[in-house]
């Protein structure tokens, strides 16, 4: 049988593509593989920028120790914005710096305080542990809110992959717990549906890529175990929840050529037809997580600065540089 038709790839990620080892499958042996290699290293990144760096421990649910990462810009006051950052990596991957330049362009930009969550990992620890850790860490957040110098009305919970589903249901449960309050939501490529059905999941099997269709089922075995049906928190499947009501302003994005796109599509579809407010760009020709892998190229610098201009817009408006910040900014190109 021959492959389903696909989006082309925007022609400069597709050469940057070709030099990244891919595979059809992760496999618990390539898992195991991918697990030693050394963490994100967040060392280069935080040079040249002031900010205040601050480690803490909050207890999850069951008591276990859930590592937190706190990046303040120099000279932030009180009653900055706070972007809370779930990274991610299936939930099978990863590490609370994973993809951490994100987040620090909105430090750059807005003068915000980042807040970044070592949760639980699965197989080791599925269901709804890795969302429950992150719910963990944006009580406290909301709980030291005058002592981190934020303002406790401008909380934003952003991620990547399954950092996007994790923060989509977090939403999902500081609604329906009654807190804390949060301002936004950023869902990136967001992983949100374990049933793996959609048109697009069908579109990236059986060839090596970024994050496949079989990939994807293998990650969410190992979250979800033998839970079937029913038996998915929605917490855990953001896409598998009944009602999308009453959630605050949200952003959304993925590629044309993913395994996300469909489902990403229909969650921004459902909160609208929710009467909620959901900004969605589908960026052609952008595979799984282009803009973290390649942050230069020029589908990712535009899907970067997007995501700038909205939370800019949500927030209500920049903070002024100071001139090192300048002219980091002016050197680093568009």
């Amino acid at each position: 049988m021959s492959s389903p038709a696909r989006p082309a790839l925007d022609p400069e990620l597709n050469a940057l593509l070709a030099g990244l080892p891919l595979v059809r499958q992760i496999t618990p042996q390539i898992l195991a593989q991918l697990r030693q290699m050394p963490p994100s290293p967040v060392e280069p990144l935080l040079e040249g920028r002031e900010v205040h760096r601050r480690e803490v421990t909050v207890p999850g649910l069951d008591g276990a120790p859930i590592p937190m990462t706190v990046l303040t810009p120099a000279g932030a006051g009180s009653g900055a914005p706070c972007v809370y950052w779930m990274h991610g990596g299936g939930m099978i991957m990863g590490d609370r710096f994973s993809q951490i330049d994100i987040p620090l362009e909105w430090l750059d930009a807005l003068g915000a305080v980042v807040v970044t969550v070592g949760y639980r990992l699965a197989p080791e620890a599925g269901g709804t542990t890795p969302v429950e850790d992150c719910y963990q860490g944006l009580r406290w957040i909301a709980g030291h809110a005058g002592e981190l110098g934020i303002d406790p009305g401008r909380i934003v919970v952003a991620g990547a992959s399954a950092g996007g589903g994790l923060a989509a249901g977090v939403t999902l449960m500081a609604r329906d717990r009654g807190t804390p309050a949060i301002a936004a939501q950023v869902l990136i490529c967001p992983m949100l549906d374990h049933r793996n059905t959609t048109t697009s999941s069908r579109q990236y099997a059986g060839e090596p890529g970024v994050w496949t269709r079989e990939t994807n089922a293998f990650a969410w075995s190992a979250v979800l175990g033998d839970r079937t049906g029913d038996q998915v928190p929605a917490y855990v499947a953001p896409a598998t929840a009944d009602n999308l009501s009453g959630l605050p302003t949200t952003y959304i994005d993925a590629g044309s050529a993913e395994v996300f796109r469909d489902e990403d599509v229909e969650y921004a579809t459902r909160i609208w037809a929710a009467g909620g407010q959901a900004e969605l760009h589908v960026w052609a020709g952008g595979f799984h997580g282009f803009d973290a892998l390649f942050p230069h190229a020029g589908l990712s610098a535009a899907a970067r600065r997007t995501r700038t201009q909205w939370l800019t817009r949500t927030l209500g408006g920049p903070r002024v540089r100071s001139a090192s910040e300048s002219e980091r900014a002016a050197t680093a190109g568009p």
